[in-house]
């Protein structure tokens, strides 16, 4: 299966390149590299150079990848603590999307989207809306439940504190 990271965010609230912020001396970005490489040889980094013309955020990365072909799985690269079985947990399902769901939040950017998603993209669009969970209610998803103790495994950082936090969180792990 593709893996697809999502690292074309501007990552404003951190100060500017995310993907390139280290955790534990090994920046975000090679941290998600090192799990998609765990669940596959097929891995390519949404930047926004793939994206699908005229569709910004995660998904036009969605997009791009949809109009290769193919199902897929993105992650994104600033969630340090993915689930070692996000991949296999994914693939179970049938439906068009499948996201990972933790402590009741939905996390569309970590997802499998089959090929036949494709379908829906065009009248999605024509909605104007650009969300990936709007997407995804769109064409028909499955959550999958990952829990959150002893950490979720979904936990993001978006600022300087979450990635303290996450600094903490990682320590404690050793």
């Amino acid at each position: 299966m593709r893996i697809l990271v999502l690292a074309g965010g501007e990552g404003r609230r951190i100060g500017g390149l995310k993907p390139q912020r280290l955790l534990g001396g090994e920046s975000l970005l090679d941290r998600a590299l090192r799990f998609a490489r765990a669940w596959s040889d097929e891995v390519e980094v949404a930047d926004g150079g793939s994206d699908a013309p005229g569709i910004g955020g995660p998904l036009g990365a969605v997009a791009g990848a949809l109009a290769k072909g193919g199902d897929f799985l993105t992650i994104a690269c600033d969630m340090p603590f993915l689930p070692h079985d996000l991949a296999e947990r994914l693939a179970r399902t049938e439906a068009a999307a499948a996201l990972a769901e933790s402590g009741g939040r939905l996390h569309p950017v970590c997802a499998l989207w089959r090929a036949r998603a494709a379908d829906g993209l065009a009248a999605y669009l024509a909605t104007g809306r650009r969300s990936l969970h709007g997407f995804a209610e769109a064409v028909g998803y499955e959550a999958v439940e990952w829990g959150t103790d002893p950490v979720d495994a979904f936990f993001n950082i978006n600022d300087e504190d979450d990635l303290a936090r996450a600094e903490a969180m990682l320590s404690n792990a050793l």
